[in-house]
């Protein structure tokens, strides 16, 4: 979810809460503002932190008793049951001991046959069958030389299995029936997989390891009006007698088992191409206008991360598909990504949004996780935080050093908010759940801690050993130790102490830093002050700036202790010290600076975070002149972050200047070239003297930014203009999250039993975190609105509660339901939600 969505919601979440709406607001990017300056202090000696590292059951890669080579598949669908009916013929030897039992993932499945093919003849095996593995007894015992193949026929039944997952996967069933009958209205029907972790043996028997490599064929049978994708050439599509057509995809290259894929959908197909190969992006047909305006960026994005890495794109073609309710946000099966549908934007939704970063993540794995796999889910972070750093090098290569760092300072405020309750190792063998991997730990954290690695060897060594890594592992599986051991051959350098550091142990440095001048000398004293029991003294190799004298001057310096002070010979009184001035450290930095050093800083630093500091820091001080006059020219910045804060700060005066500050906000309101800082400055604006810019706000609701248009909408009912409920209802057809979330949060106040229909229909069409705060918002409308409490409302939100994919919709679904507790229908299903609750989070806010 984007910055500006959280922060419209946020307003809108505020506006409820002070008309006396019970509604919550989810977690706002406050981190993203400004750098972190919090110090943590340690533990009392007979406590254990709450984030403390938790020792579960020790978790190895899987032992290697069968090597599968080859998965052939025929597949076809039965809609009305949701099941899949198929036929797999997989190719294996032993992996070096001689084996007689073939042990396979199948995951809910009806076996109805297991056979020895040779050639097209089928001798049945004997086999036994938990709902989990097939146990195939072999008819001989086979060595490493021995290849062998079985036929399995079987019925995929993934709506029977019991299921489970994550923040990040939110379920693991494999395979999934969107609108199967064609009953939901304005859903298409598809169908489509989903693998990691260990979920594509819920459709195919396979050995559903990290660690296993295969090459596939894929025959799947459907109605001609679908369109299907899947790994690897499109070899041909055959029509049948009985009135279906078989596709047929073949997939070359070696890759994990979780990693295949299938989607059937009816979709427009929009051609592209990187070099000699096919880039496709598969969009609903609404949207086939602006998909390349969506995915464009993806040849040069290909191109890029070609050269750099020095390893060209290694698959057959590689395509997009979006898919409706997708379980997570997307997915780098290979050569075919998976996206969720929030990537399908019309052409005034493109002017706010773009999803270059998702788009680079899932293209990076192409080579970090698909040609090169983890071995094992703790060793996750050699897929996942080379993805998340392929954002920053997108980020930093397309749209500069600010932007970049932009994102540099959300996955540092992603981590740092995890590590309020947990610090894990990035590398961890020791965890409760598989799916406890996918967290800011191996996303965030992760990411920060490659920066780190390429400016400690430069970006020459970076790509080189990148290089190195890809090349000596291609299509294997690897641990951390062969990542470490690339950087080490071609630098030279013994880097286990960063290794051991940063990926195997957990935390982060909290650095307390102090700075004084006198004869000639700048002292620069640093404490690590992060608990020791929980974390290490860490080495941390960084470059100070000092300005004095109106120039800069570089120091480098290495914190290697837990306490240390550094004299650096600078000939002046300095006017500012920027510690780590490449901002690259993972950790919280809290340095002491005068008003005056900060200012100097803002002025001369000319990045994106020490501009951000120095706002942040004197905001409580924008009523004095310097720093008054230091926020008026952020206004001007070239970089949109830095205007919204001052836009955002300045809003405050009530003296002063003030008068001369709303002009600036009224001049950026209207004419910003970005929407987002059009938006923040009308919500500043309306906090201010609304009534004032009443005819602002209406002419706003005509900008051609929605995000701009929602903030208009909610700053003109703000106003309390008796034409309000007038003005709005020309947008209550609109579909776009950013209008109706806003609408939504004037008519749960406001909007009377009339718009009672409004609700439904658009709780109905929302997912996600649309569907969160739409849900926060119903709950205040039903406080206000009793006659709307029916038993069609009752029976909605108890289903939301109950069943819904994601945890946090089930509980503003129960919030929501609190609303009506006084009926003793409602009790009893209120007691129901908690009793078949297994998420230890709502249980938790359940009081269970």
């Amino acid at each position: 979810m984007n910055h500006r969505f959280l922060s419209i919601v946020g307003l809108a979440a505020s506006m409820a809460f002070a008309s006396g709406c019970n509604t919550n607001k989810a977690v706002v990017d406050a981190k993203a503002k400004a750098p972190a300056a919090g110090i943590s202090t340690e533990a009392p000696a007979d406590t254990i932190p709450v984030w403390a590292s938790k020792k579960y059951k020790f978790n190895p890669s899987r032992t290697k008793e069968h090597d599968l080579l080859h998965t052939m598949l025929r597949v076809r669908f039965d809609w009305e049951k949701q099941y899949l009916k198929g036929s797999a013929e997989l190719t294996l030897k032993p992996y070096f001991y001689p084996q007689d039992t073939l042990v396979l993932d199948a995951k809910g499945m009806d076996i109805h046959s297991v056979s020895l093919m040779r050639g097209n003849d089928a001798t049945p095996l004997t086999y036994g069958y938990d709902g989990q593995k097939l146990s195939i007894k072999l008819n001989k015992t086979y060595t490493r030389d021995e290849k062998y193949t079985v036929e399995v026929i079987y019925t995929a039944k993934p709506n029977e299995l019991v299921t489970g997952g994550s923040d990040a996967i939110t379920s693991d069933k494999g395979l999934y029936f969107i609108n199967p009958l064609g009953e939901e209205a304005n859903k298409p029907r598809q169908i489509w997989t989903q693998g990691e972790t260990e979920a594509n043996s819920a459709w195919f028997p396979t050995i559903d390891a990290p660690n296993e490599r295969m090459t596939q064929d894929i025959y799947v049978t459907v109605d001609p009006k679908f369109t299907t994708l899947s790994n690897g050439a499109f070899v041909y599509s055959r029509q049948n007698a009985d009135g279906t057509k078989t596709d047929y995809w073949k997939q070359e290259l070696p890759h994990a088992p979780y990693l295949a894929t299938l989607v059937v959908g009816e979709y427009a197909v929009v051609k592209d191409k990187w070099r000699d190969k096919e880039v496709n992006y598969y969009v609903e047909p609404a949207y086939k206008e602006t998909a390349k305006k969506i995915f464009g960026n993806t040849p040069a994005m290909m191109e890029f991360f070609s050269q750099k890495l020095g390893v060209a794109y290694p698959w057959a073609k590689y395509s997009q598909v979006v898919v409706r309710d997708f379980v997570s946000g997307a997915m780098e099966n290979t050569s075919a990504s998976t996206f969720m549908e929030a990537l399908q934007l019309n052409e005034r939704e493109l002017l706010d949004k773009s999803w270059d970063g998702i788009i680079a993540h899932e293209l990076f794995h192409q080579w970090f996780g698909d040609y090169v796999t983890t071995e094992s889910w703790a060793n996750l972070p050699l897929n996942e935080a080379f993805a998340n750093y392929s954002e920053y090098l997108w980020a930093e290569h397309k749209y500069g050093a600010d932007e970049a760092a932009y994102l540099h300072v959300d996955e540092l405020g992603q981590y740092l908010s995890e590590a309020e309750g947990k610090r894990e190792p990035l590398i961890r063998y020791h965890y409760k759940d598989r799916e406890d991997m996918f967290d800011s730990h191996s996303y965030a954290k992760g990411g920060r801690v490659l920066h780190m690695l390429r400016k400690l060897v430069g970006d020459d060594a970076w790509w080189a050993s990148l290089n190195l890594y890809l090349t000596r592992n291609k299509f294997s599986d690897v641990e951390v130790a062969e990542l470490r051991m690339a950087f080490e051959d071609v630098t030279g350098q013994d880097l286990m102490w960063f290794f051991d550091q940063w990926f195997m142990k957990p935390g982060h440095p909290e650095l307390k830093v102090e700075h004084s001048y006198a004869n000639g000398r700048l002292q620069l004293q640093v404490q690590q002050v992060q608990d020791s029991a929980y974390a290490p003294v860490y080495r941390l190799p960084l470059q100070v700036a000092v300005w004095a004298g109106g120039k800069k001057q570089l120091h480098s310096i290495v914190v290697d202790k837990a306490e240390q002070t550094f004299s650096l010979a600078v000939e002046a009184q300095p006017q500012a010290v920027l510690f780590d001035v490449e901002q690259q450290v993972l950790g919280e930095v809290q340095h002491a600076k005068t008003d005056q050093e900060l200012l100097y800083q803002f002025q001369n630093a000319r990045q994106f975070i020490p501009k951000m500091e120095a706002l942040a820091k004197l905001e409580e001080k924008v009523t004095e002149p310097q720093v008054r006059t230091m926020y008026i020219s952020a206004l001007k910045d070239d970089f949109w972050a830095v205007r919204s804060m001052a836009v955002n700060t300045l809003s405050s005066l009530k003296e002063g200047d003030a008068a001369a500050v709303e002009s600036l906000i009224q001049n950026i309101a209207t004419r910003d070239k970005k929407g987002s800082v059009r938006a923040d400055a009308i919500l500043a604006l309306a906090g201010r003297n609304g009534a004032k810019y009443q005819q602002l706000f209406q002419n706003a609701m005509n900008d051609s930014s929605y995000q701009v248009t929602a903030a208009a909408i909610l700053a003109y009912a703000g106003t309390g203009a008796s034409d309000t409920k007038e003005k709005l209802a020309r947008f209550d057809k609109e579909e776009n999250e950013d209008i109706v979330l806003s609408l939504a949060t004037y008519y749960a106040v406001q909007g009377g039993p009339e718009k009672f229909d409004w609700f439904m229909k658009n709780i109905k069409s929302a997912n996600g975190g649309e569907l969160y705060y739409m849900l926060q918002s119903f709950g205040a409308y039903l406080a206000s609105n009793s006659t709307t409490n029916t038993p069609e409302v009752i029976n909605m939100l108890g289903d939301m509660a109950k069943n819904h994919r994601l945890y946090y919709v089930r509980a503003a679904a129960y919030q929501a339901l609190m609303v009506m507790s006084e009926k003793e229908e409602v009790q009893a299903l209120l007691e129901q939600i908690r009793a078949s609750e297994k998420d230890e989070r709502l249980l938790e806010m359940y009081g269970q």
